[in-house]
């Protein structure tokens, strides 16, 4: 009942990086690097591009779905290591075509004429999202672990995540981007980060009946049967002091309203704040914003290509938020600058006026 008409792109002769298939109906697309949390790199993409490509007029595909391999998770996100060190070697254009290509599948997944399917399962975050979140069919269970924990390496919100953290409720979208917290479950389908919960033991059953079940004949239907409502998201419990501190004009006085507030949790976060690169921050913040105004995902891929490309080639803090996290791990990253009071007062307006020398669509 399986057929392979898409070549794979190989880590090693023997363990492709993606699982590229067909059963019945369904065109499965499988990330396959389990050990490292299925972390995407510019082969992964190209065969997801390239797969894609294929099926759109492929009539024995009606449905697309993207998973990954492994328990850990789905996707931990791209493969900040060797951008790393694509940034340091002066690879620029490697690192350019890099996130135009992966921007360029984000769009993909969305406008995709099929319905695609994403089992956000375990671990979902940065390039992960960029996978599931603009997915026609959104599904979490109760091991998910979602984010866009960009922040915590002195870098800003990407891969669509933006568009997603713009339509949060309330300042939400501030907090999350801001703080690169993670989600559950349930919070993220509170959030709009995914549409249907169902529990890791069905996944198997829901795949099978994607593939080969006729009737009810729509993927949407298909998945109600096995959705269930769960543990209600405790996220509105915060949501007023979220709103009244994140609804600030800039950083600073976002942190000084924490402050100020008689909520632990508040407290906490600014403690967060403070420990994080004030110009990745900053550019956040300018970029939720940004993106709650505009009319679409591709407006807001440019707009986020557009501030990478500026961390790229201007602002020094993304080389050393990787460096102290993932090469050294010391844990000890030098910022430039420093601390939040000493942050040029257009340091976000900077990034999102930079004009990239090629375009991203």
């Amino acid at each position: 009942m399986q057929r392979s008409n898409v070549t794979s792109v190989t880590e090693s002769s023997d363990a492709p990086k993606v699982l590229v298939r067909t059963e019945g109906a369904l065109g499965r697309l499988t990330l396959n690097r389990p050990r490292a949390i299925n972390a995407l790199d510019q082969d992964m993409i190209a065969l997801l591009t390239d797969a894609l490509d294929a099926w759109r007029d492929d009539t024995d595909v009606q449905i697309v779905m993207i998973d990954g391999a492994g328990e850990r998770g789905m996707c931990a996100g791209g493969d900040v290591r060797a951008l790393h060190g694509q940034i340091v070697a002066g690879r620029f254009e490697d690192t350019v075509a890099f996130f135009r290509a992966e921007y360029t599948l984000n769009a993909m997944i969305a406008e995709y004429p099929k319905p695609v399917v994403t089992i956000a399962d375990g671990i979902t975050m940065g390039g992960g999202i960029g996978l599931s979140g603009h997915a026609a069919i959104r599904i979490v269970t109760e091991r998910s672990t979602l984010a866009m924990p960009e922040t915590r390496i002195g870098f800003t919100p990407d891969v669509g995540g933006t568009w997603l953290l713009g339509r949060a409720p309330g300042r939400f979208g501030e907090y999350f981007g801001l703080t690169g917290g993670t989600m559950n479950g349930a919070d993220a389908i509170h959030l709009g980060f995914a549409d249907h919960f169902v529990p890791s033991d069905r996944l198997d059953a829901l795949r099978e009946a994607l593939a080969y079940r006729a009737d009810p004949t729509g993927p949407s239907e298909i998945v109600l049967l096995f959705d269930e409502t769960p543990d209600p998201s405790a996220l509105p419990d915060s949501q007023e002091w979220i709103d009244e501190a994140f609804s600030a004009d800039t950083v600073a006085e976002i942190v000084e309203r924490l402050r100020s507030s008689e909520v632990q949790d508040a407290v906490a976060t600014a403690d967060l704040l403070e420990s994080l690169a004030p110009t990745g921050i900053t550019v956040t913040l300018d970029a939720v914003r940004e993106a709650r105004a505009m009319s679409g995902l591709r407006e807001a891929l440019e707009g986020e290509y557009r501030r990478v490309l500026w961390f790229v080639n201007r602002h020094p803090d993304l080389v050393e938020g990787i460096r102290a996290q993932l090469v050294d791990k010391d844990r000890n990253p030098r910022w430039d600058p420093p601390t939040i009071a000493e942050l040029a007062p257009d340091a976000g307006a900077d990034a999102r006026a930079y004009v990239p020398e090629r375009p991203l669509f």
